[in-house]
């Protein structure tokens, strides 16, 4: 799992990528909970996350946001981490061209700029968005959301209450053309303490039907 460096609009960036195995393989970029609450690319869900992609053939990048790690700059309220997401989706299509497919994964904060990455993007296909914190941040953007995807969070989240999170998911929901896959873990906390087992099962159940399972050979 190589270690990456490349440039951000506030300097080096620092980032984890495997390139896919087969000719023009599709892309991910997983993106990690809040920076300034411990949140970075080797957190246990952006993994599980980042594990998901590639064992069905996806070239995928995780990074740290600016001021995580070895990044450089300093958290800039969700603008500049907005700025860093984009950077890094450049950075891995420079390396995936001619990529046909292309999702976003992203886990508490990460989620939120997940998504609006994707308003900005018409070609991100779509989204496992983790633990959403659809309480803390304004999710209004989404009118329309542009793509269907998967919302997954834990019954005993501490951090973002069931209500809002179902209050996003049905808002999504009546949206033309657009389908939630909405998934509650049993037991499972904010970042799945303990249940990213749980997760993982439930992750690659949604890409299986979402996918179809296209490069099944690849994880055999």
């Amino acid at each position: 799992m190589p270690e990456v460096l490349f440039n951000g609009p506030a300097g080096r960036l620092e980032g984890r990528y495997t390139h896919g195995k087969q000719p023009n393989a599709p892309v991910a970029l997983l993106l990690h909970p809040h920076p300034q609450h411990n949140g970075t690319m080797n957190n246990k869900v952006v993994f599980t996350l980042f594990q998901s992609f590639t064992k069905r053939g996806y070239s995928a990048l995780r990074f740290n946001f600016r001021g995580v790690g070895r990044s450089q700059g300093t958290y800039d309220k969700g603008e500049g981490e907005l700025a860093d997401a984009a950077a890094a989706l450049d950075w891995l299509q420079t390396y995936n061209p001619n990529a046909p497919v292309c999702w976003i994964g992203g886990v508490s904060f990460g989620a939120w700029i997940g998504m609006q990455l994707l308003m900005r993007r018409p070609e991100i296909d779509g989204f496992v968005s983790v633990s959403p914190p659809a309480n803390l941040f304004d999710f209004s953007f989404l009118a329309p959301c542009p793509s269907s995807g998967l919302i997954i969070n834990g019954d005993k989240d501490e951090v973002v209450p069931q209500a809002a999170v179902t209050k996003l998911v049905t808002k999504l929901s009546h949206q033309k053309d657009i389908r939630i896959d909405h998934r509650v873990v049993p037991g499972a906390s904010h970042f799945f303490v303990n249940r990213t087992d749980d997760l993982a099962i439930q992750v690659d159940d949604y890409l299986d039907k979402a996918l179809g399972n296209p490069i099944a050979a690849v994880a055999e």
